[in-house]
């Protein structure tokens, strides 16, 4: 433990981190990477480019198993919206679990492994989203926290190629599928997925063999760490919402725009956690929706920053801002009155004491690069 932060958790990767000369932070309960010296900038553009590595193993990885793969779907249905039951082996799945009043408890990622079921969630979730799993699920399935495992996120345009030359050739992998592989002789499960916008990858790997792994990766000349400074824009330039600031308890898929992870089947056979509530808002709508706002000038909004109609009248708020590297100009996500929220509607941020002009813009505001078959 560090002696700054004695409370703080440290992943496999602690020391690597700190010999590169990361700029280490609290985060979720553990002391994490923010940046490196290159800074966030240099590490946002060199993964556009090429690839950067990232330490995420502060999420949560959990295993469902104990049943047949069909029934541990049709359980975890109850508290997904998502089709978990067509969900082919070697494919996952993006969903959201749900309360009773169709909020947002978490997002996470679902595979299907054939013999049981493996979810990917928040860090700041992890530990409530094990126990609602347990008590959801039954006795009889088997909810397992796989804590001597670590996660490492490869994100860029040679990622592929980079894991090729480790052993892998997942190439052809389409985004969305994951499978067991060994790179240099290390056993992984490897997906391709990610939370930049970029075609990449995330490793689930042993603790025991993550820093092997990561120094191999690292040796490649055109792979550099990053931390969670560069994975905040290149997220918010996606257009990807973050649980606790994007999407809470408090706000439903229909408001945030995600309503496509509510499959067609499950619209019509509901059974799931809040489904009145959200079926109701897919007919009738909702009074806010979560919107892009792109700022004219170089001053950010933070979360919190009232968002105003041409009166001065407020009209929403601010849920997630920065200024994005790609685009050069400040870029955020907030919540707004319906009747402000289609594109190229003109608004107003309020920044501190200044009062900014933005632009409703359609999402993404950096087009995806996932690889498609």
């Amino acid at each position: 433990m560090s002696s700054l932060h004695p409370e703080l958790q440290r992943t496999a990767l602690y020391q690597l981190h700190m010999e590169l000369g990361a700029k280490m932070v609290p985060f979720a309960g553990y002391l994490m990477p923010v940046q490196y010296p290159a800074g966030i900038i240099a590490e946002h553009h060199h993964t556009r480019n090429k690839a950067s590595l990232f330490d995420v193993s502060h999420m949560g990885q959990i295993k469902i198993s104990g049943k047949p793969v069909v029934q541990l779907a049709r359980l975890l249905e109850k508290i997904v919206p998502s089709d978990i039951s067509a969900l082919q082996v070697g494919r996952q799945r993006y969903s959201v679990f749900t309360n009773g009043q169709g909020g947002i408890e978490d997002d996470l990622i679902v595979a299907n492994l054939g013999d049981n079921l493996y979810l990917v969630v928040n860090a700041a979730n992890k530990h409530a989203d094990y126990e609602m799993l347990q008590k959801k699920l039954g006795v009889d399935c088997q909810v397992t926290m796989l804590q001597n495992m670590s996660l490492l996120a490869l994100q860029g345009p040679i990622a592929a190629d980079i894991l090729q030359r480790l052993g892998a050739d997942l190439r052809h992998l389409p985004f969305m599928g994951c499978q067991h592989v060994e790179l240099a002789s290390i056993p992984c499960f490897v997906a391709r997925s990610g939370y930049t916008g970029e075609d990449g990858f995330e490793i689930s790997v042993a603790n025991k063999s993550a820093l092997t792994l990561a120094k191999l990766l690292l040796n490649f000349e055109h792979i550099k760490p990053a931390g969670l400074g560069a994975r905040d824009t290149l997220r918010l330039e996606a257009g990807l919402c973050l649980h606790g600031q994007d999407i809470t308890s408090l706000t439903t898929p229909v408001q945030a725009g995600l309503e496509w992870v509510i499959s067609k089947n499950r619209r019509q056979a509901q059974g799931f956690q809040g489904s009145s509530v959200i079926l109701e808002q897919l007919t009738k709508g909702t009074l806010d929706k979560l919107v892009g706002l792109r700022l004219s000038g170089r001053l950010p909004a933070r979360q919190g920053s009232p968002v105003l109609d041409q009166q001065g009248q407020i009209i929403g708020t601010v849920t997630s801002g920065t200024f994005s590297p790609t685009l050069e100009q400040p870029i955020a996500l907030g919540y707004i009155n319906q009747a402000f929220s289609k594109p190229d509607q003109e608004v107003i941020v309020q920044v501190r004491d200044q009062k900014i002009t933005a632009i409703v813009t359609k999402l993404p505001f950096v087009s995806h690069r996932y690889y498609r078959i």
